[in-house]
């Protein structure tokens, strides 16, 4: 019976003897992380020239098919020229007369000439007559003027392209009026999108972290003196509306000189190159650009952490493979991971995807698993 007893005891421990659960965890990692912030700005072309009719008359004609490409100096649209052309014609006119009396005061005058030579007419006449010849030639040469003004205006009756570009909409139809209000004096845009520029707005801060990167960059660059562009620090991502990344990267080009004290926001623009014409004038997207380099950063996945009233926790199995419930603080996030501030150390071992299944002060097996990022690695 004593042994039955001591048997029977051993049994019930054994079976009162808690399980240890296998539990998936991840090394905290540690690295340099990239800090990336994202603008919302807008596409415009390298160039959008607006073409305008620079003299007021009627639409005659449109010479291109819009929404496509047009060469620099093509005829786009012709005004009615009859207007000009009779204008034309009056000032040869004119010129015509000023002539006749260039010649017949050039005659006096040289009639009046020699004969003031040896007195036989009075100096004052001899003044007159020149007077008259040098207000011909004034004469003539202001119808000249006039006559350049309206081969000019003439000329303006055909419009044509001013760049090789794409081009929009005509916002006037044949037979409108054009050129002043109310008709539209913007007749159409032409664009070059080979290169984009994208425009955003800065709050100081931002663009003090910004700037700090961009003279890093340079002088980066002076040091090695390598000056190939494709592989300059700081370089830009584009993010469509539709959450891709456009597949160039791009470089600010120009920041504003000054700040706007209403705003407190600063005008930067940056060009991306644009080979497929993808992006077009007027669309939105984000600018994501690289604002700082956290070095030997702690890293841990998003889906590890848990948040109570503003406040994140992490599970960790410690080295006696029991849970302890870790109060960490957390920064930027990087992809599919946190930045933990505090909190943790290198290679601790973190819970993940069975937050439900443990508590503090738990004895469980770690399983250390390999996190996989799903983010899509960034394009060239």
């Amino acid at each position: 019976m004593l042994c039955l007893v001591i048997v029977s005891s051993c049994s019930d421990k054994k079976q009162k003897a808690p399980m240890k659960l296998e539990i998936p965890v991840v090394e905290v990692i540690q690295k340099d992380v990239p800090i990336y912030q994202e603008f919302v700005g807008q596409i415009y072309g390298k160039n959008d020239i607006p073409i305008r009719a620079r003299v007021s008359g009627f639409l005659d004609a449109i010479h291109f098919d819009e929404g496509t490409y047009v060469q620099k100096d093509q005829l786009l649209y012709t005004v009615d020229p009859q207007p000009m052309e009779a204008k034309l014609a009056g000032e040869l006119s004119n010129l015509a007369e000023a002539k006749t009396q260039l010649a017949k005061a050039e005659s006096d005058l040289g009639r009046i000439k020699p004969l003031a030579k040896i007195n036989a007419v009075s100096k004052s006449d001899l003044d007159a007559t020149q007077a008259q010849y040098d207000a011909a030639l004034a004469n003539v040469q202001a119808v000249e003027s006039s006559v350049r003004l309206a081969r000019i205006n003439l000329s303006y009756c055909k419009i044509m392209s001013p760049i090789t570009g794409l081009i929009g909409k005509t916002q006037a139809k044949v037979g409108e009026f054009v050129g002043q209000d109310p008709n539209p004096v913007i007749l159409n845009t032409v664009s070059t999108i080979d290169t984009v520029h994208v425009e955003f707005y800065l709050v100081e801060s931002d663009y003090l972290g910004l700037a700090r990167r961009f003279v890093e960059s340079q002088h980066e660059r002076r040091e090695s003196n390598y000056l190939n562009e494709e592989r300059t620090e700081g370089r830009l991502i584009l993010i469509l509306s539709d959450g891709t990344e456009f597949n160039y990267k791009g470089r600010v080009n120009f920041v504003d000189r000054e700040v706007n004290p209403e705003t407190g926001s600063l005008l930067v623009q940056t060009a991306f190159p644009n080979p497929g014409a993808l992006l077009r004038p007027g669309q939105y997207a984000k600018v994501k650009a690289k604002m700082d380099v956290v070095k030997d950063a702690l890293l841990v996945p998003q889906r590890c952490i848990m948040e109570l009233q503003g406040t994140h926790y992490v599970y960790v199995v410690s080295d006696s493979s029991k849970v302890e419930n870790r109060q960490i603080v957390t920064g930027p996030k990087y992809e599919d991971f946190w930045l933990v501030e505090s909190g943790l150390e290198p290679n601790d071992k973190v819970v993940i995807d069975a937050l439900q299944k443990v508590q503090p002060g738990m004895p469980v097996i770690a399983k250390i698993t390999e996190f996989e990022n799903k983010v899509i690695p960034q394009t060239k």
